[in-house]
């Protein structure tokens, strides 16, 4: 078996009794880094085999992750803070794990994207979780591009050398919203910062943030026809509709059968 075992994202005591009950059980624990891991399992007296699975070494990793489980062995995954695979190593065992049929599970505990979302008091119903924004310029444009119109909260994870320069680029592409920022999520320290996008706290940036913007606002139905084609289509995507289920919507609302087929024209 193989766990997937969230991890505290600041407070030690945030762990479960679950989690600590497989960490002594298993044989093998899978680190981002080792001496990282070591400050939590050291503070809990577990003594385990580590071996390191981070972004730089995560496909021979899991390949040889696979190997050990294919010996009887039994293994943990745990990131640096919160849970493996988002915004974390992880993902790429996950599906070599599915793809060749291999069971595991995951132990659930603190996650920061969801902590700052509480803590932001926005929209907790509905809510788009895109992480880090990519350092490619058009990569990070089309993320933004994908959830422009969502209604629900954003959430984005930033960092430090980044923190104003993706403020900034959030208000020119998504316009001047509310915002949270928060870090030290559970911490004594624990810090909240509510503001417009045009006018980022002044601050010294220390540690990873969590951004929180609010969603777009809702399009009244006889006011998405003023939109072009392309945004109406994008409209419904971002809401998550399938591209086919978007695409027939449009074409209800315009009365036409096929919207591509303008969209050229549009």
């Amino acid at each position: 078996m193989l766990y997937f075992v969230s991890t505290p994202i600041g407070n030690l005591k945030d762990i479960s009794l679950r989690a600590l009950e497989v960490l002594e059980s298993v044989d093998v624990i899978a680190c981002e880094d080792t001496r990282v891991s070591l400050k939590l399992l050291n503070h809990y007296n577990i003594k385990k085999q580590l071996i390191t699975y981070h972004k730089f070494n995560e496909n021979n990793s899991a390949k040889g992750i696979i190997n050990l489980l294919n010996e009887g062995k039994t293994v943990a995954v745990i990131s640096d803070s919160g849970m493996p695979c988002i915004s974390d190593p992880g993902e790429t065992l996950a599906k070599l794990l599915v793809e060749e049929n291999i069971e595991f599970t995951v132990i659930p505990g603190a996650n920061a994207g969801l902590s700052a979302l509480i803590l932001s008091g926005f929209n907790s119903r509905s809510f788009s979780f895109i992480g880090f924004l990519s350092e490619n310029s058009k990569e990070k444009l089309k993320q933004v591009e994908n959830v422009k119109n969502f209604v629900g909260s954003l959430i984005f994870y930033v960092s430090p050398h980044n923190l104003f320069k993706d403020i900034e680029f959030l208000n020119k592409n998504l316009g001047d919203r509310k915002a949270c920022l928060v870090n030290e999520i559970t911490k004594k320290f624990e810090k909240k910062f509510l503001f417009n996008l045009s006018s980022p706290p002044q601050i010294e940036p220390k540690g990873e943030y969590v951004l929180i913007v609010e969603g777009a606002k809702e399009i009244e139905d006889n006011s998405l026809n003023s939109l072009t084609i392309e945004e109406h289509i994008n409209y419904y995507l971002a809401q998550g509709l399938t591209k086919n289920d978007a695409i027939k919507k449009v074409g209800k609302d315009r009365k036409i059968k096929n919207p591509y087929k303008n969209l050229k024209n549009d």
